[in-house]
């Protein structure tokens, strides 16, 4: 353990705290911790109550710590949401080196010249992606490392954000006693990890269906061109669910996960499950229910989401997606939801599932996209301050990973 590097993944959901630990060995990334928590803190994706945000981030923490047996002292956490911003900038330096072979410095010093915009008082960077490099006036490079060049420029892409979201974030995870290793715009990792080339290239939207948001990212010609967020998820399907059924969102929640389907055409009237009398009255008992009132009460909230999606990329620019749409977030493994998808898309429709072993739930895809993304990046350009997460030495995996995995995910079945 004393030579593997650990990478660890914070990412703050409207729902739940996740914090994912991913292990480097030889090249080779596997996820041997997840620590899960309650979000108490957050509303639409946003922060609301620091305190609260804190105790989620140190119970999720705390879990991962429990489950691998290390100390976790740094994280890299995830960023998204409506205040992140896309703008296109261009960087030129003179090659350093002597013999005029491009290095690594060279590529850090024309990123950084692309950093330089003119931003509102209240914005921030908070990434900078390269479109293409160009070597004296050779377009298209995607890798300059080991070219010969005197003049080396990079059309970039500036991320942004507002610095009150940002800095909300940086102040939860400094008070859960953490230090920031850097800041990951999701919309990016997740693309780089569940898209596939032909994908980004052909024009795909990523979906990813959260608990209070939907957020959007907008691929083509290879990069990101578009992200933006709308405020509808798997809670209002929960809502809808308390409403309908008079109970409390709580046990909404649970039906939906066990019973929910997003097609009343294939829901169940075989499958039964009752709705707890809430005045507690003999006189009044228990009410019994099927799958199909409860898929009356899913459809239209479900295909009310797609539809807004579908207007949301027309509004971008792009009513005709070749690659189609890419499905991620807890929401989407609901029985039902590909078939609804397509029917309101018009567009092909696939599900994004994390491949990593133990870890195979679309839920999870944004805190191992992050893990993944940082261990791509870490020899190029740095993502943050570390690339690592500490541990305290003579501290070792504690008993069978795998194992423990398995049984925290058998929670969400």
């Amino acid at each position: 353990m004393s030579n593997q590097e650990l990478i660890v993944s914070l990412d703050l959901g409207t729902k739940n705290t996740r914090v994912i630990i991913g292990e480097v060995s030889n090249g080779t990334l596997n996820i041997v911790g997840v620590g899960s928590a309650e979000s108490l803190g957050m509303k639409k994706g946003s922060i609301v109550d620091i305190d609260q945000t804190v105790e989620s981030i140190r119970q999720a923490i705390n879990h991962a710590e429990r489950m691998v047996g290390v100390q976790i002292e740094e994280v890299y956490v995830g960023v998204s949401g409506n205040h992140i911003a896309l703008q296109t900038n261009q960087g030129v330096v003179a090659v350093s080196n002597e013999d005029r072979e491009i290095g690594y410095e060279d590529i850090d010093r024309v990123m950084d010249a692309a950093k330089i915009v003119t931003l509102p008082p209240e914005r921030e960077i908070i990434d900078v992606m390269a479109r293409q490099f160009i070597v004296d006036g050779l377009e298209e490079i995607q890798d300059p490392r080991g070219m010969i060049g005197v003049r080396l420029e990079v059309e970039a892409t500036v991320v942004t954000g507002a610095k009150t979201a940002i800095h909300n974030i940086e102040r939860c995870v400094e008070k859960a006693e953490l230090r920031l290793a850097g800041k990951i715009l999701m919309p990016l990792s997740a693309g780089e990890t569940v898209l596939t080339k032909d994908e980004k290239m052909m024009g795909t939207a990523l979906v990813d269906i959260g608990a209070g948001i939907t957020t959007i990212a907008i691929y083509d010609q290879g990069h990101l061109v578009h992200t933006t967020s709308l405020p509808v998820g798997g809670e209002s399907i929960t809502n809808d669910i308390a409403y309908g059924f008079k109970t409390q969102t709580d046990f909404a929640e649970k039906l939906k996960v066990k019973y929910g389907c997003a097609l009343v055409t294939d829901a169940a009237k075989d499958l039964l499950f009752k709705i707890p009398n809430r005045m507690n009255s003999k006189e009044q008992p228990d009410k019994e229910y099927t799958q199909i009132d409860l898929a009356e009460m899913i459809e239209p909230r479900v295909e009310e989401i797609f539809q807004l999606i579908r207007q949301e990329t027309t509004r971008l620019g792009y009513r005709e997606l070749t690659g189609g749409y890419v499905l991620t977030g807890g929401t989407v493994q609901m029985p039902g939801v590909i078939q609804l998808a397509q029917e309101v898309l018009h567009s092909p429709v696939r599900v994004a599932v994390p491949d990593y072993i133990g870890v195979r739930d679309p839920a999870f895809t944004g805190g191992v996209s992050i893990i993944n993304y940082v261990q791509k990046n870490a020899r190029g350009r740095a993502v943050g301050s570390a690339r690592v997460a500490s541990r305290k030495s003579g501290v070792s995996r504690s008993g069978n990973w795998s194992e423990k995995l398995k049984a925290f995910f058998s929670d969400f079945i």
